[in-house]
């Protein structure tokens, strides 16, 4: 009861503070200018009820931003699972076989390779590494991938490989940014705030865009690729945790029932709206959804985040463990948020920098060690949506942020302790399976030591306009118009990738 005195108390000085001369004065250079910007903004004052005074209306999607629309045209898939590997883990450990590169193991590097190139640390002439895995081909497709990857070897004839990736962004941070939001700055809204908002989401009772991580940290370039950029902020990815409460401060606090606290809600989004048809910020709409999704989610999220009712099987498939923070649960989430209606669901696994300063950052030791954790559960994501008929329309993207060089790191001129890949912007792999995407595809191709791509190259902006594509939007008509231009989650560039699109 104290709570809602002082909630009702900081109601009461708000208004009172509204209409004091000092209040005025000290706002009046905001609030002038939003006076003279509302017109440019609505066109006409707003009213009450979201009615314009001259009659025009706003719509469903301007008091509900997360409302689900249908997309410009009948995309093949309806929600995206992606899963970021932070540190970007070797295509030439994983899936891009060179044995080429074997024969040149320990030796000097070519000065073609070195001539013209900046690298993150690799200074002199270092030696090159041969693969430290050992490659077979899989499935019907023939698909190569290393012993590092039994359980997805069973899986490769679902995804289609990107075998000649290349960005140009070699360091962690700016990298990360690029590959989700599209741009190394901070400030672009993520793949997922663009999708959410372009779509909205099926689920009114849940966020249109879920966060989970694992691996003990944050990526480098923090919770920036989830946000929401210059869209409005409803459009952020929603952090949620799979060990410990979903979210944070979940439950009321005692004495607080359901009936007080909608009342307590409707007190505040009502102070809210007065103060939209006061100012028109489109801002405060959002803030109103999202009071009323916090409430709604009290009652979905408990459910919909408890893996312990899941069968003994399942467990089993995606070697999970109930109450653990991994990248096991948080796969196992994903196909439960999905099947709940989430839009997007984002998965970022840290710990896959693998420079060789020590035995968890080694390409051989460490990286094997990382792929145990993620190899059962993906490959049982894989066919978890496909025995539910859920990836005939959910996209599945798995990637990192660069490649590594077929060259062994030597940090400032020095041998490592431990075998090591240095930062590669020039050639990398991603996958990429799931609603309308060609099964048991390969394109691009690298040369003998994985170091360039020579033929079918795709950038980051492709590897989006492909996706956004899928979902049924053309990416260069997808735009929001922010500081007196039309932004774009491809900026000016991107192509589809025709030939993995089924």
């Amino acid at each position: 009861m104290k709570n809602l005195e002082k909630l009702l108390s900081e109601l009461q000085v708000q208004k009172l503070q509204t209409q004091t001369r000092r209040h005025f004065l000290m706002d009046c250079v905001s609030k002038v200018g939003g006076l003279a910007l509302a017109p440019l903004l609505f066109g006409c004052e707003i009213g009450k009820n979201g009615q314009a005074k001259d009659g025009l209306n706003l719509s469903e999607r301007d008091l509900n931003p997360l409302a689900p629309l249908p997309p410009p045209f009948a995309g093949k898939a309806k929600s995206i699972i992606y899963l970021h590997m932070a540190g970007a883990p070797s295509q030439l450990e994983l899936f891009d076989f060179k044995p080429e590169l074997a024969k040149l193991h320990d030796q000097d590097c070519p000065e073609s390779l070195l001539e013209g190139r900046k690298f993150a640390f690799i200074r002199g002439v270092p030696k090159m590494l041969g693969p430290q895995a050992k490659f077979n081909q899989h499935g019907q497709s023939g698909a190569w991938v290393s012993d590092y990857l039994p359980h997805f070897s069973k899986v490769v004839d679902e995804v289609a490989f990107l075998k000649a990736m290349h960005t140009d962004q070699f360091n962690h941070g700016p990298a990360q940014l690029f590959m989700q939001t599209g741009s190394p700055r901070l400030g672009r809204p993520s793949l997922g705030s663009w999708v959410t908002y372009g779509l909205g989401t099926i689920n009114q009772n849940l966020p249109g865009f879920v966060v989970l991580t694992s691996g003990g940290k944050t990526p480098d370039a923090g919770k920036s690729v989830w946000g929401s950029g210059f869209l409005p902020s409803v459009y952020q990815g929603v952090q949620c945790r799979s060990k410990g409460d979903p979210v944070l401060y979940l439950e009321d606090p005692s004495g607080m029932s359901r009936d007080l606290k909608k009342k307590v809600i409707s007190a505040i989004n009502q102070a809210n709206q007065e103060d939209f048809e006061s100012i028109g910020d489109p801002e405060i709409l959002a803030r109103i959804n999202q009071f009323e999704m916090a409430y709604r989610m009290q009652i979905e999220v408990p459910e919909v985040m408890n893996i312990n009712d899941e069968p003994d099987y399942i467990h089993q498939l995606y070697g999970t463990q109930p109450g653990e923070e991994s990248f096991a649960n948080n796969c196992l989430l994903a196909r439960k948020l999905v099947e709940k209606g989430v839009r997007v669901v984002q998965l970022y696994d840290w710990g896959w920098d693998t420079h060789g300063t020590d035995k968890d950052g080694s390409i051989d030791m460490g990286l094997r060690n990382k792929c145990r954790k993620i190899d059962r559960p993906m490959s049982a994501l894989l066919l978890d949506l496909k025995q539910r008929g859920l990836l005939e329309d959910t996209l599945v993207v798995w990637g990192g942020e660069f490649g590594r060089t077929p060259m062994q790191e030597n940090r400032e001129g020095k041998v490592q302790g431990f075998k090591g890949r240095d930062h590669h912007v020039d050639a990398f792999t991603m996958w990429v399976a799931g609603g309308g995407v060609k099964k048991g595809a390969s394109y691009g191709i690298t040369d003998d030591f994985g170091f360039s791509g020579i033929d079918e190259r795709t950038s980051v902006h492709d590897l989006h306009a492909t996706l956004l594509h899928l979902m049924g939007f053309d990416h260069e008509k997808f735009t929001y118009d922010f500081q007196g231009r039309p932004f774009r989650l491809t900026d000016v560039e991107g192509e589809l990738i025709r030939k993995i699109i089924a």
